[in-house]
């Protein structure tokens, strides 16, 4: 009987998971590798998932792909390994079990980590090897990123008529990481030729159920649950499962309740789970009818605690804007910094930006700090934000407190790595990257947490990000902002630059690029900052000019720092006949000499403002 045969006329069950009983056998490796150097072991899984009543068992591929192995070095036995895998489980099936090939999601949260080219390469390479050892169908599971499941699985669906089982997983009940609620991204899986669709991994069998009570019976397709058998503890260095099977044939009840005809189980499931499975549902006739759920309207209000004042991308885009870094002090002494807070927002600037641990070398929280300025001089601050020292969890929980503070301007970064600041045997986090920074702060603005439940309320972040010039090719770091801009950036915020010459270059490669711009102004002060700068720290690049204009100075702190400031205004002259937006970088603390170069800059563009007037009122 055909599988889609035996899913319309009676409940079928699937078998438990693979990596479990590895795991629990002492095995932590490449768990596909296992096919050729211990058949035997994946053998056994298979016979004891089959003796436990399993209608379905799965082959042993679920990371067998081209991009998975190559973590190991084992990108070219791919053909090897999910052939391989075929035969095992087809030697281990009966008559009357189904052998489906499986292919896993490779998307994480981290949407751009891999490109969908690069997705459908390997996934035609692994589905063209499962088919040619004629499966019984496809399953496609954990796929928490909607549009790669639709991707594959259109793929899947020109090269073959077999039943095609396609599965997402949720970091939150019934919702998908996007936002998409389950029921909708179901119905779109069904309508791109799926026969079953459903849930599988990440949630224990309460919240599957929970979030399948929102879904309706499927039109043409069959509704699928592998739920984990809970959630896991973390053990002596070892992920642990509780293993209550009983509970599992009560939450068996439920889920073919919920209309599920092939019920199966993920992480910390066994043999026992799936004989408690079968125990309960085997062959009993799907249901027909469902009352469906109506998921409570959490649907996002406006945002609390908005600033009324314009964002700077708005700001930049009507008039010439200044900002100015002023880094949070090293040390918790306060009061200069304060002093020059207030400073500068008496020179009239548009923001003062405070980095993020900047060269990886731990300063006051640049959030309290922000906080602090906004209070006591109502200064508009931008923070900055690294994906190196926070996980998603830190990230999603830093920006929810910047909203509460009524703090909207931020800008993503990566962030330096650790080894080149003061503790470089510190962890890089870098669960996401700038890009996936920018996109998940945008989806925080539609009200959805980085996981795609509501957060009640939408946030008003503005995003920034950052711009490196100072490369060999400029295209390429144009290419970046143009993705950038794809992923949700308002604007960007430059590196320094240090040429007249370069400042022309990049407003000739950035002229087509529809957001602002801020050019990075950092004032030298001294021959040393300027070859340190110059010579070890990323991302800056003086031109051998102004070396030697600072080298010819070197012998006068006072006459090194007034040619700094010169040079500094000399590349303000011209960055104000091409760019809007202006970023001053202040060097160790000495606001005094950014706060002159904001009065620089305002008398200048006033004077071109009232000249420009002058002109038009001549031609009138």
């Amino acid at each position: 009987m055909d599988l889609r045969d035996a899913l319309q006329e009676k409940t079928v069950v699937g078998d438990g998971a693979m990596g479990t009983l590895l795991y629990s056998y002492g095995i932590d490796q490449c768990f596909e590798e296992l096919n050729l150097s211990h058949p035997n072991e994946i053998l056994h899984v298979h016979q004891a998932y089959v003796d436990a009543g399993a209608d379905i068992i799965q082959t042993n591929t679920y990371g067998a792909n081209y991009i998975k192995l190559a973590r190991y070095g084992l990108e070219d036995k791919v053909k090897e390994i999910n052939t391989t895998a075929v035969r095992l489980a087809k030697q281990a099936a009966t008559d009357n079990t189904y052998v489906v090939g499986t292919i896993g999601g490779i998307r994480s949260i981290r949407k751009q980590a891999v490109s969908l080219e690069e997705i459908k390469r390997t996934f035609r390479e692994q589905l063209y090897c499962l088919l040619f050892e004629e499966v019984d169908g496809i399953l496609l599971e954990t796929f928490y990123d909607l549009e790669e499941l639709t991707t594959v699985l259109q793929i899947a669906r020109k090269e073959t008529e077999l039943p095609i089982i396609a599965q997402v997983s949720m970091h939150e009940p019934g919702v998908l990481q996007e936002g998409t609620s389950l029921a909708e991204a179901l119905a779109i899986i069904e309508k791109e030729g799926a026969d079953v669709i459903g849930v599988n991994c990440r949630l224990g069998p309460y919240h599957m159920v929970q979030a399948l009570e929102s879904v309706p019976l499927p039109e043409k397709a069959v509704l699928s649950a592998y739920p984990n058998s809970s959630l896991p503890a973390y053990q002596d260095g070892r992920f642990i499962y509780k293993t209550d099977a009983e509970y599992f044939k009560a939450s068996a009840r439920a889920l073919y309740e919920q209309g599920a005809r092939l019920i199966g189980g993920c992480c910390g499931t066994t043999p026992e789970h799936i004989t408690a499975i079968a125990n309960e549902i085997k062959g009993e006739k799907p249901i027909e009818q469902k009352t469906v759920s109506i998921q409570k309207n959490d649907s996002a209000a406006p945002p609390e605690n908005k600033d009324t004042r314009p964002h700077l991308y708005e700001i930049a885009a009507q008039r010439p804007s200044i900002i100015v870094e002023l880094d949070p002090p090293k040390r918790l002494s306060t009061d200069r910094y304060l002093k020059g807070a207030q400073a500068l927002q008496q020179a009239g600037v548009d923001s003062v930006t405070l980095a993020d641990n900047s060269l990886a070398s731990p300063r006051i929280c640049n959030t309290a700090v922000a906080s602090i300025i906004k209070q006591k001089f109502d200064i508009n601050p931008l923070v900055h934000i690294s994906c190196r020292d926070r996980n998603l969890i830190g990230l999603q929980s830093h920006l929810m407190g910047l909203h509460t503070l009524g703090i909207t301007q931020v800008l993503a970064i990566t962030g330096d790595p650790t080894k080149i600041g003061d503790f470089p045997g510190a962890t890089s986090v870098y669960d996401l990257s700038s890009f996936d920074l920018i996109h998940y702060i945008k989806q925080l603005n539609k009200g959805i947490s980085f996981s795609g439940k509501s957060l009640g309320m939408n946030t008003n972040f503005s995003v920034a990000a950052a711009f490196n010039p100072n490369v060999r090719n400029l295209n390429r770091a144009v290419g970046r902002l143009e993705k950038k801009i794809k992923y949700g950036a308002d604007y960007f915020i430059s590196q320094p630059v240090y040429s007249n010459e370069q400042l022309k270059e990049v407003y000739e490669a950035t002229q087509h690029i529809p957001v602002p711009i801020y050019i990075g102004i950092m004032p030298l002060i001294s021959s040393r900052n300027a070859e340190f700068l110059h010579n070890e720290v990323p991302g800056i690049t003086l031109s051998p000019e102004i070396r030697q204009r600072m080298e010819a100075c070197s012998h006068d702190p006072m006459l090194s720092q007034a040619e700094g400031i010169a040079i500094a205004k000399s590349l303000i002259d011209t960055a104000v006949d091409y760019f809007n937006g202006i970023y001053l970088i202040t060097p160790f603390l000495r606001y005094e000499i950014t706060e002159e170069l904001t009065h620089y800059i305002k008398q200048k563009t006033q004077a071109d403002t009232e000249r420009k007037v002058a002109n038009g009122s001549h031609i009138i």
